[in-house]
């Protein structure tokens, strides 16, 4: 680990910074030594390491608490330059905390971090974490939108000309050689605010060799990107391995973390209940060390289907979405099907009238919702809730109590005024069906990990008890056993008579849920299955393009 500086350097984003003035500190007397050994299996052996290789960063014996939650508790792990470091765990298990030591967000309240050199490390604030050669990517980067790719990279520590002027051709002439060395044509001069999330990422990895970063920790770098996005990303990842870079990599998609990574820590509540190598490990290991327990099938008996409740006919806006037409039945699961850009989540805002429409018609039993009316869409008995539920399916800075009592608020009303208790009560009651963890009620909805803020999101729609919900990617971000959760629930209300359409990107998800599956490619449907003969190839083969809908689709459709 390089020396680092003692003079503060601007935030770079990380989520938090520490007092003005202070880099990290590092005490010159050795390391304490009864400092907790490395846990059984975290050396370098079998994961293509040097079997004498020393660590670039350590963490010794961390924990965190907040209040009366131990967020960390005696978390020890090894990052070796050239190796991928998979983090797993359920929401809440600590992945997050852990981040946040590492970007010097919070120091440990025990424990410490180690240098390549053995000696204690200290990081003040996140400019001393990045001082210190960290890196954090964030799922959803945090980018300047109206400067250029170059500017973004050197943002606060642009190369400067005699005079202090800004030196723009060595701004740009670094940051391509950068791309280069990721092997990724990115253009420096190319304004931010067009990038995808992917290139986005790129960018923020690019800042981070910029200034020598050693360890780069990616917290859920994928869970927006489309397959060939992923893919691509991976060999940005392959290049930082190659240069001697220590990736730390945390995920809730297994199969990525066995596709990428040399070795796995998995977290649970708080506690390293596993740390070795990849290979030797199956999924099953992986789940039952997350989630103490091994997650049951929630593969379901398909319902009889009843009446259509939900009837989208001809439905088209021009250039995303042409002629869709697809009835969705009581007790019954449809999955809308397709890769990123097919129009999937558009004709689910369509339907429920978020967006509007040019041609076509919506209607829930026989009544025909007006186009651009969400609350035309709630009062016929339609709940959604949103892909993105951060940004539309919550009010963050308002508590859990009033997100939950959102959508249902003219209902607790009496006489007009809103009576604290009940929508109180009315709150935990529906936190409790749903198995929301908070410590309280009136904390903000920022103080809930991912998978509980979708509860949440599902407790509002669901306490108006709709006919009809449509769910667009239900399980995005959120750990193997609140996922299962999730598929649960569908099932559930399936059973108890609601029609439930579901826009999912994955399509292990997709199977497991639903009685038919519709895909779009393009903004058409092309191919609808039922359940029995669907499979990821033949939903992926329609979905690019290789195949037109099977013949048997008029018998697969409830009648």
């Amino acid at each position: 680990m390089r020396e680092v500086s003692e003079q503060e350097q601007p935030n770079d984003g990380v989520g938090g910074e520490g007092p003005p003035g202070r880099g990290a500190e590092r005490p010159t007397q050795p390391a304490d030594a009864g400092a907790q050994a490395p846990a059984a299996g975290s050396g370098p052996a079998s994961t293509g390491v040097s079997a004498d290789a020393r660590p670039i960063l350590s963490v010794r014996d961390a924990s965190k608490a907040f209040g009366a939650v131990h967020a960390l508790q005696g978390v020890s792990i090894d990052l070796y330059g050239g190796e991928v470091h998979g983090v797993v765990g359920e929401n809440g298990a600590g992945k997050s905390t852990l981040v946040k030591i590492l970007g010097g967000v919070h120091p440990p309240d025990t424990g410490t971090l180690l240098d390549s050199d053995g000696r204690p490390l200290f990081l003040s604030g996140t400019a001393a974490s990045r001082e210190a050669g960290i890196a954090i990517i964030f799922q959803e980067p945090t980018l300047f939108p109206d400067l250029s790719v170059a500017e973004n990279v050197f943002i606060a520590r642009q190369p400067r000309r005699r005079g202090g002027r800004i030196d723009h051709r060595s701004m740009q002439r670094q940051s391509r050689a950068l791309f280069e060395r990721l092997g990724v044509p990115l253009d420096p001069d190319r304004v931010a605010r067009g990038l995808s999330i992917a290139e986005q990422q790129i960018v923020e990895i690019g800042k981070a060799l910029s200034f020598d970063a050693r360890v780069v920790v990616m917290d859920e770098p994928t869970a927006a990107l489309s397959a060939t996005e992923v893919a691509r990303l991976f060999g940005v990842v392959q290049s930082l391995r190659e240069h001697g870079v220590a990736v730390v990599f945390i995920s809730h998609r297994l199969e990525e973390v066995f596709a990428i990574c040399q070795r796995v820590t998995v977290l649970r509540d708080g506690r390293l209940v596993l740390s070795q190598p990849v290979s030797g490990l199956s999924a099953g290991d992986l789940v039952r060390a997350m989630v103490g327990r091994d997650i049951a099938d929630r593969a379901h008996e398909r319902n009889q289907p009843g009446a259509a409740v939900l009837r989208v006919a001809k439905l088209s806006r021009a250039g995303i979405f042409q002629d869709i037409s697809f009835d969705v039945h009581a007790g019954e699961i449809v999955a809308l099907s397709g890769l990123v850009g097919a129009g999937r989540s558009e004709v689910a805002r369509a339907a429920f009238g978020i967006d509007e429409y040019d041609s076509g018609d919506v209607f829930v039993g026989e009544r025909r919702l007006r186009k651009g009316v969400p609350i035309d869409a709630m009062r016929a008995g339609v709940a959604m809730v949103p892909e993105d539920r951060r940004q539309q399916g919550l009010v963050m800075d308002m508590s859990i109590e009033d997100n939950i009592s959102l959508a249902s608020l003219r209902a607790l009303a009496r006489h007009g005024l809103l009576v604290g208790s009940g929508e109180r009560d009315f709150a935990t009651d529906w936190a409790g069906r749903l198995q929301v963890r908070y410590s309280r009620i009136t904390n903000p909805a920022t103080s809930l990990s991912g998978g509980n803020q979708q509860k949440v999101v599902l407790a509002k729609w669901l306490s108006r008890e709709p006919s009809v919900i449509i769910v667009d990617e239900p399980t995005r971000g959120i750990d193997i056993a609140t996922k299962a959760e999730v598929h649960r629930l569908l099932v559930e209300l399936s059973r108890g008579g609601v029609a439930v359409l579901v826009i999912s990107s994955e399509l292990p998800e997709v199977l497991a849920v639903a009685d038919r599956i519709l895909v779009m490619r393009e903004g058409r449907l092309v191919a609808e299955l039922a359940r029995a003969e669907a499979s990821e190839e033949r939903i992926m083969t329609a979905a690019t393009g290789q195949a037109d809908v099977p013949e048997a689709v008029e018998e697969a459709s409830p009648a």
